[in-house]
Parts: structure tokens; sequence; C-alpha cells
């Protein structure tokens, strides 16, 4: 048995920015062999992202592009230069999967696209996402993820009534997407392994996105009616919300409480102590009725409360409670810190740094963070070296030419 669950594969990475280097690095977590393809001359802008190590800028002190490449090779070719096209396509046979992440009309132009690279490898995998996938009236149009998560109907929803949209936190579609890439492509692969035949994967943002919001999109179909920003409320659930406990260390503390029946309700009323209420909360549908009248009556009775103590007092009593985290508690969670989450590992240039943890383990053949991302063309080198067989003298000399930069 392999000690990972995809060892022998290997990618060709021209991903940037988000949605393809963490679908790239599901694959090089669990062990397949990852060569990431970027450039100075147009650097991923992950690489210039906060936070950066040491709070000083540099396109090698990005945690935030590196907890998206762990495990990864990466290699520096300008592929505005035909001779980088050319050294590009001389890896193509050695792939398994292609992954890429532009705009639908770079790789075309490149010559690059799945048609020309599969009379290279014919049974390659190649797989493109970007926002709006390789056809239709908009395809071409660049942009991000907080763009996908406006039009897909995200910052509608998020928000309060009444307010300017609260959008989730960033380019929330990129997040989401990775899910699905990584899981099509296993598909793709164990296709491959019984017929031998590769295959093209278009995966649009704007198509993933969407399958996050299928209630709301069934509810508008059966019932006409248009889902509009509740904030924290619930439709199913009252309360809901999260409600601001006594202040520590000088810092504001708060609790999330969903009460999902009466019986929870009254087991909320037993941890508080039975306090007087109004009737109009003895029922879920009142309180579905009377949210106002509920937050108000549920936030002055927890604003003495330690958040701790009061999340420990309401799951005994049956109901779903626990404190709104910072990144700080984040680090100093005692269920991360039993499993693992946090791992340190040593970057060439920032030194050992935190990562965030694999989201699953496989008994079998457990993934892992081999090492640290690489800083850009650390490994140009010896990818073209030990893969192309290129000399020293030829590649110093590519690297005079303005090819590996």
């Amino acid at each position: 048995m392999a000690p990972y669950a995809l060892e022998g594969i290997h990618v060709l990475d021209f991903t940037w920015v988000a949605v393809g280097p963490i679908t790239t690095k599901y694959l090089a977590d669990n062990g397949a062999d990852v060569v990431r393809i970027e450039s100075s001359t147009h650097a991923d802008v992950l690489r210039l992202a906060p936070p950066w190590k040491d709070g000083k800028i540099g396109i090698n002190k990005s945690q935030f592009f590196a907890d998206y490449n762990t495990s990864k090779k990466g290699i520096a070719l300008n592929l505005g230069n035909p001779k980088a096209r050319e050294l590009a396509m001389r890896l193509v046979p050695w792939a398994d999967v292609v992954v890429e992440n532009f705009t639908p009309k770079v790789m075309r132009a490149w010559e690059m696209d799945y048609e020309h690279l599969r009379r290279v490898k014919p049974d390659l995998i190649m797989l493109s996402s970007c926002l709006q996938g390789q056809t239709g009236p908009q395809a071409t149009m660049p942009g991000f993820g907080m763009l996908m998560a406006a039009q897909s109907g995200f910052y509608y929803l998020s928000g309060y009534p009444g307010s300017d949209p609260a959008p989730p936190y960033g380019a929330y579609t990129d997040f989401i997407t990775p899910r699905f890439a990584a899981s099509v492509l296993m598909a793709a692969l164990d296709y491959r392994r019984r017929t031998g035949q590769g295959q093209y994967i278009d995966i649009a943002q704007y198509e993933a996105s969407l399958q996050f919001l299928a209630p709301p999109l069934i509810d508008y179909f059966a019932s006409g009616r248009v889902l509009q920003p509740q904030g924290n409320r619930s439709e199913r659930y009252a309360p809901h919300g999260a409600y601001r406990c006594r202040d520590e260390d000088g810092a504001e503390r708060w609790i999330s409480i969903a009460v999902a029946d009466d019986q929870q309700w009254q087991g909320l009323l037993s941890v508080l102590g039975n306090p007087r209420c109004d009737e109009v909360f003895a029922t879920m549908l009142s309180r579905l009725e009377n949210p106002d009248a509920l937050d108000q009556f549920v936030a002055a009775q927890v604003g003495a409360a330690e958040v701790w103590d009061l999340t420990a007092k309401l799951q005994a009593a049956g109901v779903a409670a626990y404190p709104v985290q910072s990144c700080l508690d984040l680090h100093h969670d005692e269920n991360l810190e039993s499993f693992g989450f946090w791992n340190w590992l040593e970057h060439k240039e920032m030194g050992a740094v935190p990562y965030m943890g694999l989201q699953h383990r496989l008994s079998g053949t457990p993934a892992e963070m081999r090492w640290a991302a690489p800083t850009l063309g650390q490994h140009t080198d010896e990818v073209l070296r030990t893969m192309l067989g290129l000399q020293p003298a030829e590649i110093a000399k590519l690297r005079e030419e303005g090819v590996l930069m």
C-alpha cells in the first residue's frame, strides 16, 4: 500500500490566487507530485497579501499564499516568453493532471488549452476553473471571488434588514469551489484508472457556489418568495443569534445560541434562572413571530454571564451554544490542539510558521503537509535538471534570456 492516497499522481499546476491553489493543495498533501508554475512578471496576487511574516511585505513573506501551497514544488517560468511555454509543454507528458484557473482566453492564446495539451498527452485530465466557466456570454469576464459572491446572491442575503450588505468573509466562492473541484478530479482519476481515458473538466465558480443557495432558490421556484437579509436569525430556530456576555480582559465576549424546540427553550430558561418572560415566547411559532422582543429578552439575561460558564450550563441542558471565537481563541482552542490542527513548517524565508491543518483523516493513507510552500522559483533548477535533463549552463542561459523569472 502506498503511504499516501495519491502517491504517483503527477500534477502540473498553473493556478493562482485561491480557488486553484486550494484544489491542488488537496492533491499535494495527499501525496501527489505537484509542480506549480508561476512568474515574477505577473506574480500571484496572494504573494503580496497579508499576513506577512513580522509584518513586512515581501513576495515570499505572505502566509496567506503559503497556507494554500504546501507540499508543492515551485518553478518560475515567464509564460509570456515562447521558450518558457516550450519548457512547460515538455513537462506535459509527465503530468496526469493539469489545473488552471485563468480566464478562458489565456491558455487558448498560449496554445496550452486542453485540445493542444491532449495531443501531447492523450489520456490527460485537465481542470479549468474560472468565474463563469469556459463558455457563455460572460465567460471571459475577469474577477475574483468577491465579485462572484455578489453575482451569486450571497451579498444580497447577508447583512441585516434595512442595512447595507455585510458580505461573508473574503472571496467567498473561492473557498466553496475547491471542494467540488477536488472531488471531481478524484472521479476523473478513477475513470481514467478504469478506462485509460482522460477528460476535460470545466468548473465554474458561479455554478459551484449556487449549490450553497439551494434552499432559497428552491423556495423562489416553489413560492415566488425572494429571501431577504435576516442578520443572525433563522426561519426554524428561535432564539437564534449571537448575544453579548460579560467582557473579559478588555475584550468583548459573545455567545451564539440556537434553540430548536420548546423543550430546549425551557432548558434555556432554566439555566437563566427561570426569569419572568412574556407569554408570547411560550411557543416556537410565537417566538419566530416576535424576533426583536425575543432577542432583547435573551440579550438582557445573558449580559452579565461569563461566556464559558454559560456555554457549559446550556450545553448540559441540551441547548446548542458556544462562544464566538476570535483568531486568537482558535490558536488556543483545546479541540484543535487535540486534533494536532496547527502544523509548524519551516519555510525557506519565513522560518517556522503555523499552517492550518487538514480537514480529513484517512486511516490507511493519512495525508500530510510534507513541506512548506515554495518561495518563488525555489525548485526551478531542480525540476529543469531532473525532469527535463537540462544542464546548469543551459539553465543559466535561459535565466539570462528572461525565460526563468
